[in-house]
């Protein structure tokens, strides 16, 4: 196989991994889903991570049938991925995509919940220790020393069992016998502070190289200090060197030639033999120290060996973990053909949110206290209310749920029961009136639908790409479509009241205005009713209007506008609001 043969590895793409790993280890690098060697071999991290994902998920990929599904993917893994305890750990979670085999769905909602569970389970404390081990990890580039050092934390912060078995049994004291070996070690030799004895020789030795690479320095050095005859002058230069070396004078007279010609003959032999000698010490002494640090490694061979093959899957799984925790996720049923949701969140929204309960399809998810009934077999629902009401929310809402599950990822729900989609279209609004995007939107949410295997629509305000009385027939055409095609669909709309009966197995919900608050903010019940038309309540919006006019000729024209839509009704919710019309 050559590297063109990937998605996405063009021409210069290829050149660049072939240049910098080889044929070969790209491959391996793709194949692996290796974001951190493609990045490091001068991809970019992006482009990286597409290739990744379709190398390695590309069935799993098709799940995504329209641009904005693939956006909430996005989304959902960037969210999940800045909760990593490592880059490369945030590199596998952007990498991860929808899985099409049900048991490895509910095998990675296993490891992850058991890793969220003891995540959840650590005091602040050991939380602190272990993400410091992982930072430190990580800075060293994922050595096996750095492996090792991160593995003991996590067995000091009390991690065993299950998520962290691979380190379950290891002899802590050998594993740090280990590290401290592994520390010293370098690749071509024993780094410095390992020894004491041989760092003592590196520094003798090096200074007789010094001075013997200057011996001509020397000799006028010892000049200068009156020794003239040559006893004189041979002692000197022992002294001399003793001193500046650290090592004995017998030591630098024992190098000293007998048939030396000259002074500067006498100082280089004495010098160049010296530092050889003091270099093949160290030399011998660096073997016998490497040696011994090779063995204390083997000792604890195989509990490094495990530990180093473990700590990145487990820095993936804390990874998740955290995240979990972070957005209080649980896990999902993969049962049924429906699609149902508890007290659902949004993870694109912040602060105090309104969870939702919805359903679509058949499902045995139990009945929850904040719907009057959640039910259960209608595969189409027509969600209708008012603007601002969370409509497009709850769509994008489903979605996550739907896309984490098919990662087994837990969703940020209480419960959720999610059947299997093979194709998730999902379609916000887009706010362009024009035969193009009419054309775009339906040759994006048409052919998935018409395909194999099962769809999940969900789509947002079909009428905003043409005009209302067309949009109300081709709403009418996609739900009939949706239901004779056997898939389930949620559809936004303003248009309830213009359409055709519904088939059978379609209903129609509604999210309801229900008053102003004192600040005369719109104030909404985001939770579906089922089985009724939403209303959007103009009079709330006049009743603001005319509450928040300054000019008189203004507020008069918003008071007959309140005529129009009920006097009584806006008169009621000014009222509720603690405001009546002239009071500003």
């Amino acid at each position: 196989m050559r590297l063109e043969q990937f998605w996405g590895v063009g021409p210069k793409t290829a050149e660049t991994l072939r240049e910098s790993l080889g044929e070969t280890a790209a491959i391996d690098a793709i194949e692996s889903a290796d974001v951190r060697a493609l990045v490091d071999a001068g991809v970019s991290r992006g482009r990286a991570t597409r290739v990744l994902r379709r190398a390695n998920g590309e069935a799993g990929m098709d799940l995504f049938g329209t641009r904005d599904a693939r956006e909430v993917y996005d989304q959902l893994l960037d969210i999940a991925a800045s909760y990593a305890v490592t880059d490369h750990a945030a590199d596998r979670v952007r990498v991860l995509t929808p899985l099409t085999s049900d048991e490895r769905r509910r095998e990675r909602l296993d490891d992850v919940l058991e890793a969220r569970d003891a995540w959840a389970d650590l005091r602040s404390a050991d939380r602190e220790a272990v993400l410091a081990a992982f930072a430190e990890y990580d800075e060293a580039g994922g050595t096996d020393r750095a492996a090792v050092e991160c593995a003991l934390a996590l067995r000091t912060a009390g991690l065993r069992g299950g998520t962290f078995a691979a380190l379950d049994g290891v002899d802590d004291e050998g594993l740090r016998e280990a590290a401290d070996a592994l520390a010293a070690l370098t690749d071509d030799g024993v780094r410095e502070g390992a020894d004491d004895r041989l760092d003592r020789l590196r520094e003798r030795a090096a200074a007789a190289r010094d001075l013997a690479d200057s011996a001509f320095d020397v000799v006028e050095t010892v000049r200068e200090r009156g020794a003239h005859d040559a006893d004189a002058f041979r002692s000197a230069v022992v002294e001399y060197v003793a001193g500046e070396t650290g090592l004995t004078r017998g030591r630098v007279e024992s190098a000293s030639p007998d048939g030396a010609v000259d002074s500067a003959d006498f100082v280089g032999s004495t010098l160049r033999t010296l530092a050889d000698e003091l270099e093949a010490e160290a030399d011998e002494r660096a073997a016998e120290v490497r040696a011994a640090l090779e063995a204390d490694v083997a000792d604890g061979g195989a509990d490094v060996d495990a530990v180093v093959d473990a700590v990145s899957d487990i820095a993936f799984l804390l990874s998740l973990a955290r995240f979990a925790v972070a957005h209080d996720l649980t896990r999902p049923a993969l049962d049924g053909e429906g699609l149902a949701v508890s007290n659902a969140r949004n993870l694109f929204l912040s602060g105090d949110v309104q969870p939702v309960t919805y359903a679509v399809g058949g499902h045995d998810l139990p009945v929850d206290a904040s719907a009057d009934r959640l039910p259960s077999g209608d595969r189409v629902a027509v969600l209708t209310g008012a603007n601002s009401g969370g409509k497009t929310t709850l769509l994008e809402t489903v979605c996550q749920v739907v896309i984490l599950a098919s990662m087994g990822l837990p969703v940020p729900a209480d419960a959720a029961e999610v059947g299997r989609f093979d194709t998730v279209v999902f379609h916000r609004r887009h706010a362009s009136f024009n035969a193009g995007v009419l054309e775009s939107t339906l040759k994006s949410v048409v052919p998935p639908l018409v395909g194999e295997g099962r769809t999940l629509m969900l789509v947002d305000e079909f009428e905003a790409i043409t005009e209302p009385g067309r949009a109300a027939d081709l709403l009418n055409g996609l739900v009939e479509l949706t239901v004779d095609r056997g898939a389930l669909g949620v559809f936004v709309t303003h248009l309830a009241d213009d359409l055709s009966p519904l088939p059978e197995a379609a209903r129609v919900d509604g999210i309801f205005a229900e008053g102003l608050t004192n600040d005369l903010d719109l104030l909404v019940d985001y939770q579906p009713r089922f089985g009724v038309v939403g209303k959007s309540t103009p009079e709330f919006i006049v009743s603001r209007l005319v509450a928040n006019a300054s000019d008189r000729a203004v507020r008069q024209g918003f008071e007959e506008l309140a005529s129009a839509v009920g006097e009584e009704a806006v008169q009621r919710t000014l009222s509720d609001a603690e405001w009546a019309p002239g009071e500003k």
